[in-house]
């Protein structure tokens, strides 16, 4: 008797081996994304500063300088929120490139560069778990800016449209991040290099006080800081203030720069470690 070949089943091959198909390209970065989340919940110096940084500034500056500058903490308090807003996020996107860091030196980048999948993941993952956390800082800073009195002339949508703007900004800062951390994997050289570049940014700007209150070398630096242009588009569409159209444009524009600049830089960075 005579037996017919069995056609080749791939399907069978693969469960007979316990073999996996390959992960799709969204299942991969969801995948990425929860592990940098559950790595952040279990990091308590990233958790905290989330959580510390949006409150000091807010509280501490409102307080300290709102009668000085504008009379009340209260009618400050509508200029500073804006700012603290985007100054906070500003400031702990330093945390993705330092995690990045940590997986090169740690070989888990390594590990994670030889699996199956599509290769951008990992670092759009990082970028979802990034959004995350500035959503979460931004409503800790909306939410306290409430508890204080202030309300917001824009309204919810001016207030969400707001936040988006900022985590835009923040995302991309979180590229520039991820290719230093590429380029110079050690998570204390990361934070120094942030901290020097986003200090300067931060407390050179219109954030805290109007630039026509400084001296003029100092001014035109602040006309240019992309913060100042990120804080002033916040400020008019929380506030409902005219001439929010200019900033939020530059706003824009700065956001897009970084990202083209920086996204393609960091995929190079990538693929170049293999």
């Amino acid at each position: 008797m005579t037996t017919t070949a069995q056609p080749y089943r791939t399907d069978v091959l693969i469960a007979a081996t316990g073999a996996r198909r390959r992960a799709g390209a969204f299942t991969a970065t969801a995948t990425f994304a929860r592990r940098a989340v559950l790595k952040t919940r279990h990091d308590p110096k990233q958790l905290v500063d989330s959580i510390a940084i949006p409150v000091l500034f807010t509280v501490l500056f409102t307080y300290l300088f709102g009668g000085a500058v504008s009379g009340s903490p209260g009618d400050y308090l509508t200029l500073l929120l804006p700012g603290t807003l985007s100054m906070s996020i500003a400031i702990v996107t330093m945390y993705g490139g330092a995690r990045l860091a940590k997986d090169v030196t740690t070989g888990a980048f390594d590990r994670f560069r030889s699996l199956s999948v599509w290769r951008g993941a990992f670092v759009l993952g990082g970028l979802v778990s990034d959004a995350v956390r500035y959503v979460f800082a931004s409503g800790i800073v909306v939410g306290l800016g409430l508890v204080m009195g202030y309300r917001p002339a824009g309204g919810v949508a001016g207030v969400a449209a707001a936040v988006a703007l900022v985590v835009a900004f923040g995302l991309s800062l979180s590229l520039l991040w991820a290719a230093v951390a590429l380029l110079v994997p050690d998570q204390a050289v990361v934070i120094s290099i942030a901290n020097v570049v986003l200090m300067p940014l931060s407390f050179a700007s219109n954030i805290f006080v109007e630039p026509a209150t400084m001296p003029g070398w100092l001014r035109a630096f602040v006309e240019v800081n992309p913060l100042s242009h990120v804080a002033t588009a916040a400020r008019g569409l929380m506030n409902d203030t005219a001439g929010a159209a200019g900033a939020v444009t530059w706003s824009l524009v700065a956001t897009a720069a970084v990202a083209a600049v920086c996204g393609p830089l960091v995929l190079f960075l990538y693929g170049r470690r293999g």
